[in-house]
């Protein structure tokens, strides 16, 4: 009989880069299963740059995480035990969930997995949140077109290398930029045209003229900063700038300024637009199953970065401010 209980809480608010000490891992005692609900086991969870900002009591989308409760976030769970009769004892699960072993939980906060889906972590990733940002981001704001360049920042992280081969499927030219050679390499084995080490080149507008002959139609914008004020000076008339994140800023203690771009998004008269993906909820069904029939054909591949172990949670999530994943970083719980 499973009694006891790990849980990661939000034990103080970052000031700049997350550490530590700003997460505090308890043990509690578990809940009996009562009808209605089912035990579940946590999987696979995954860690995401927008965590950061709810970490904090700024205003934002979405209502930060209380300090001195659970951090939470997707989930995948297998069932353990069920006392309902709308999920069965091995069935995977998805949901919004604690970071925390197991969950009593009602089946109505869960989704049921799609046991062709393999592996089934790639709902956390391609065809989970990262996939649908990419997807609504790039078709509905980006509207891209035969032949246009589309220029992606954070370009090897999950949303990035989605949004990259998308623009392949919608027979685009596809710049990625990133901060590794091998994430570059990684990029042009998913078919980007180009893709650039930002960190490794001496000029990196320079470098993204020479990789966009024809100038920046779309601008896909995960980072924010100086790459992207590289970027912008770049765009051509009428160019669609997708603003998805700024992890670039995400850590900072004061709001750096940079270039003031209002006078080239004048004169090219071009569209800048942020957006969330929950913006598109109800739509969400309806992407997925278009983006299960690329994956299962394999025109929409993936990556993923793993830790193996629950109390590896907090360093999976600091690393992705480093750049340690390719793809989608997830913790396996063993």
């Amino acid at each position: 009989m499973i009694n006891k209980n790990k849980i990661f809480i939000l034990a103080s608010r970052p000031f700049a880069h997350a550490s530590q000490e700003n997460f505090k891992l308890i043990e509690t005692d578990l809940p009996n299963l009562q009808d209605g609900q089912v035990l579940i086991k946590s999987k696979y969870i995954s860690v995401d740059p927008y965590m950061r900002g709810k970490m904090s009591e700024a205003k934002s989308y979405t209502e930060p995480y209380k300090l001195n409760e659970p951090v939470s976030g997707a989930v995948i769970g297998e069932v353990i035990e069920s006392k309902t009769s709308e999920l069965n004892k091995g069935d995977m699960v998805k949901g919004n969930l604690n970071w925390q072993v197991y969950h009593v939980i009602s089946p109505v906060n869960l989704t049921k997995l799609d046991s062709t889906v393999l592996p089934v972590s790639a709902n956390l990733g391609v065809l989970g949140m990262p996939g649908l940002t990419a997807y609504f981001g790039l078709l509905d704001i980006g509207r891209p077109d035969l032949g246009e360049t589309v220029v992606i920042s954070g370009a090897a992280g999950a949303v990035g290398t989605t949004v990259g081969q998308i623009a392949k499927i919608m027979g685009c030219r596809v710049v990625g930029l990133t901060g590794t050679d091998d994430k570059t390499t990684y990029l042009k084995e998913l078919g980007f045209d180009e893709a650039i080490n930002y960190k490794t080149v001496s000029n990196l507008r320079k470098a993204i003229r020479n990789s966009c002959p024809q100038g920046v139609d779309i601008y896909f914008d995960n980072v924010g900063g100086e790459i992207s004020d590289s970027v912008l000076f770049l765009i051509n008339n009428f160019a669609r700038i997708v603003l998805c994140g700024q992890i670039s800023q995400y850590n900072v203690s004061r709001m750096p300024v940079g270039p003031r771009m209002q006078s080239i998004m004048l004169t090219r008269r071009a569209l800048m637009q942020g957006f969330i993906v929950s913006d598109y909820k109800k739509h969400h069904d309806q992407a997925l199953t278009i983006m299960k029939k690329w994956y299962n054909s394999e025109r929409l591949k993936h990556k993923e970065t793993i830790l193996k172990g629950f109390e590896n949670i907090p360093e999976a999530f600091f690393g992705l401010f480093r750049g340690d994943n390719i793809g989608k970083m997830i913790v396996e719980v063993e």
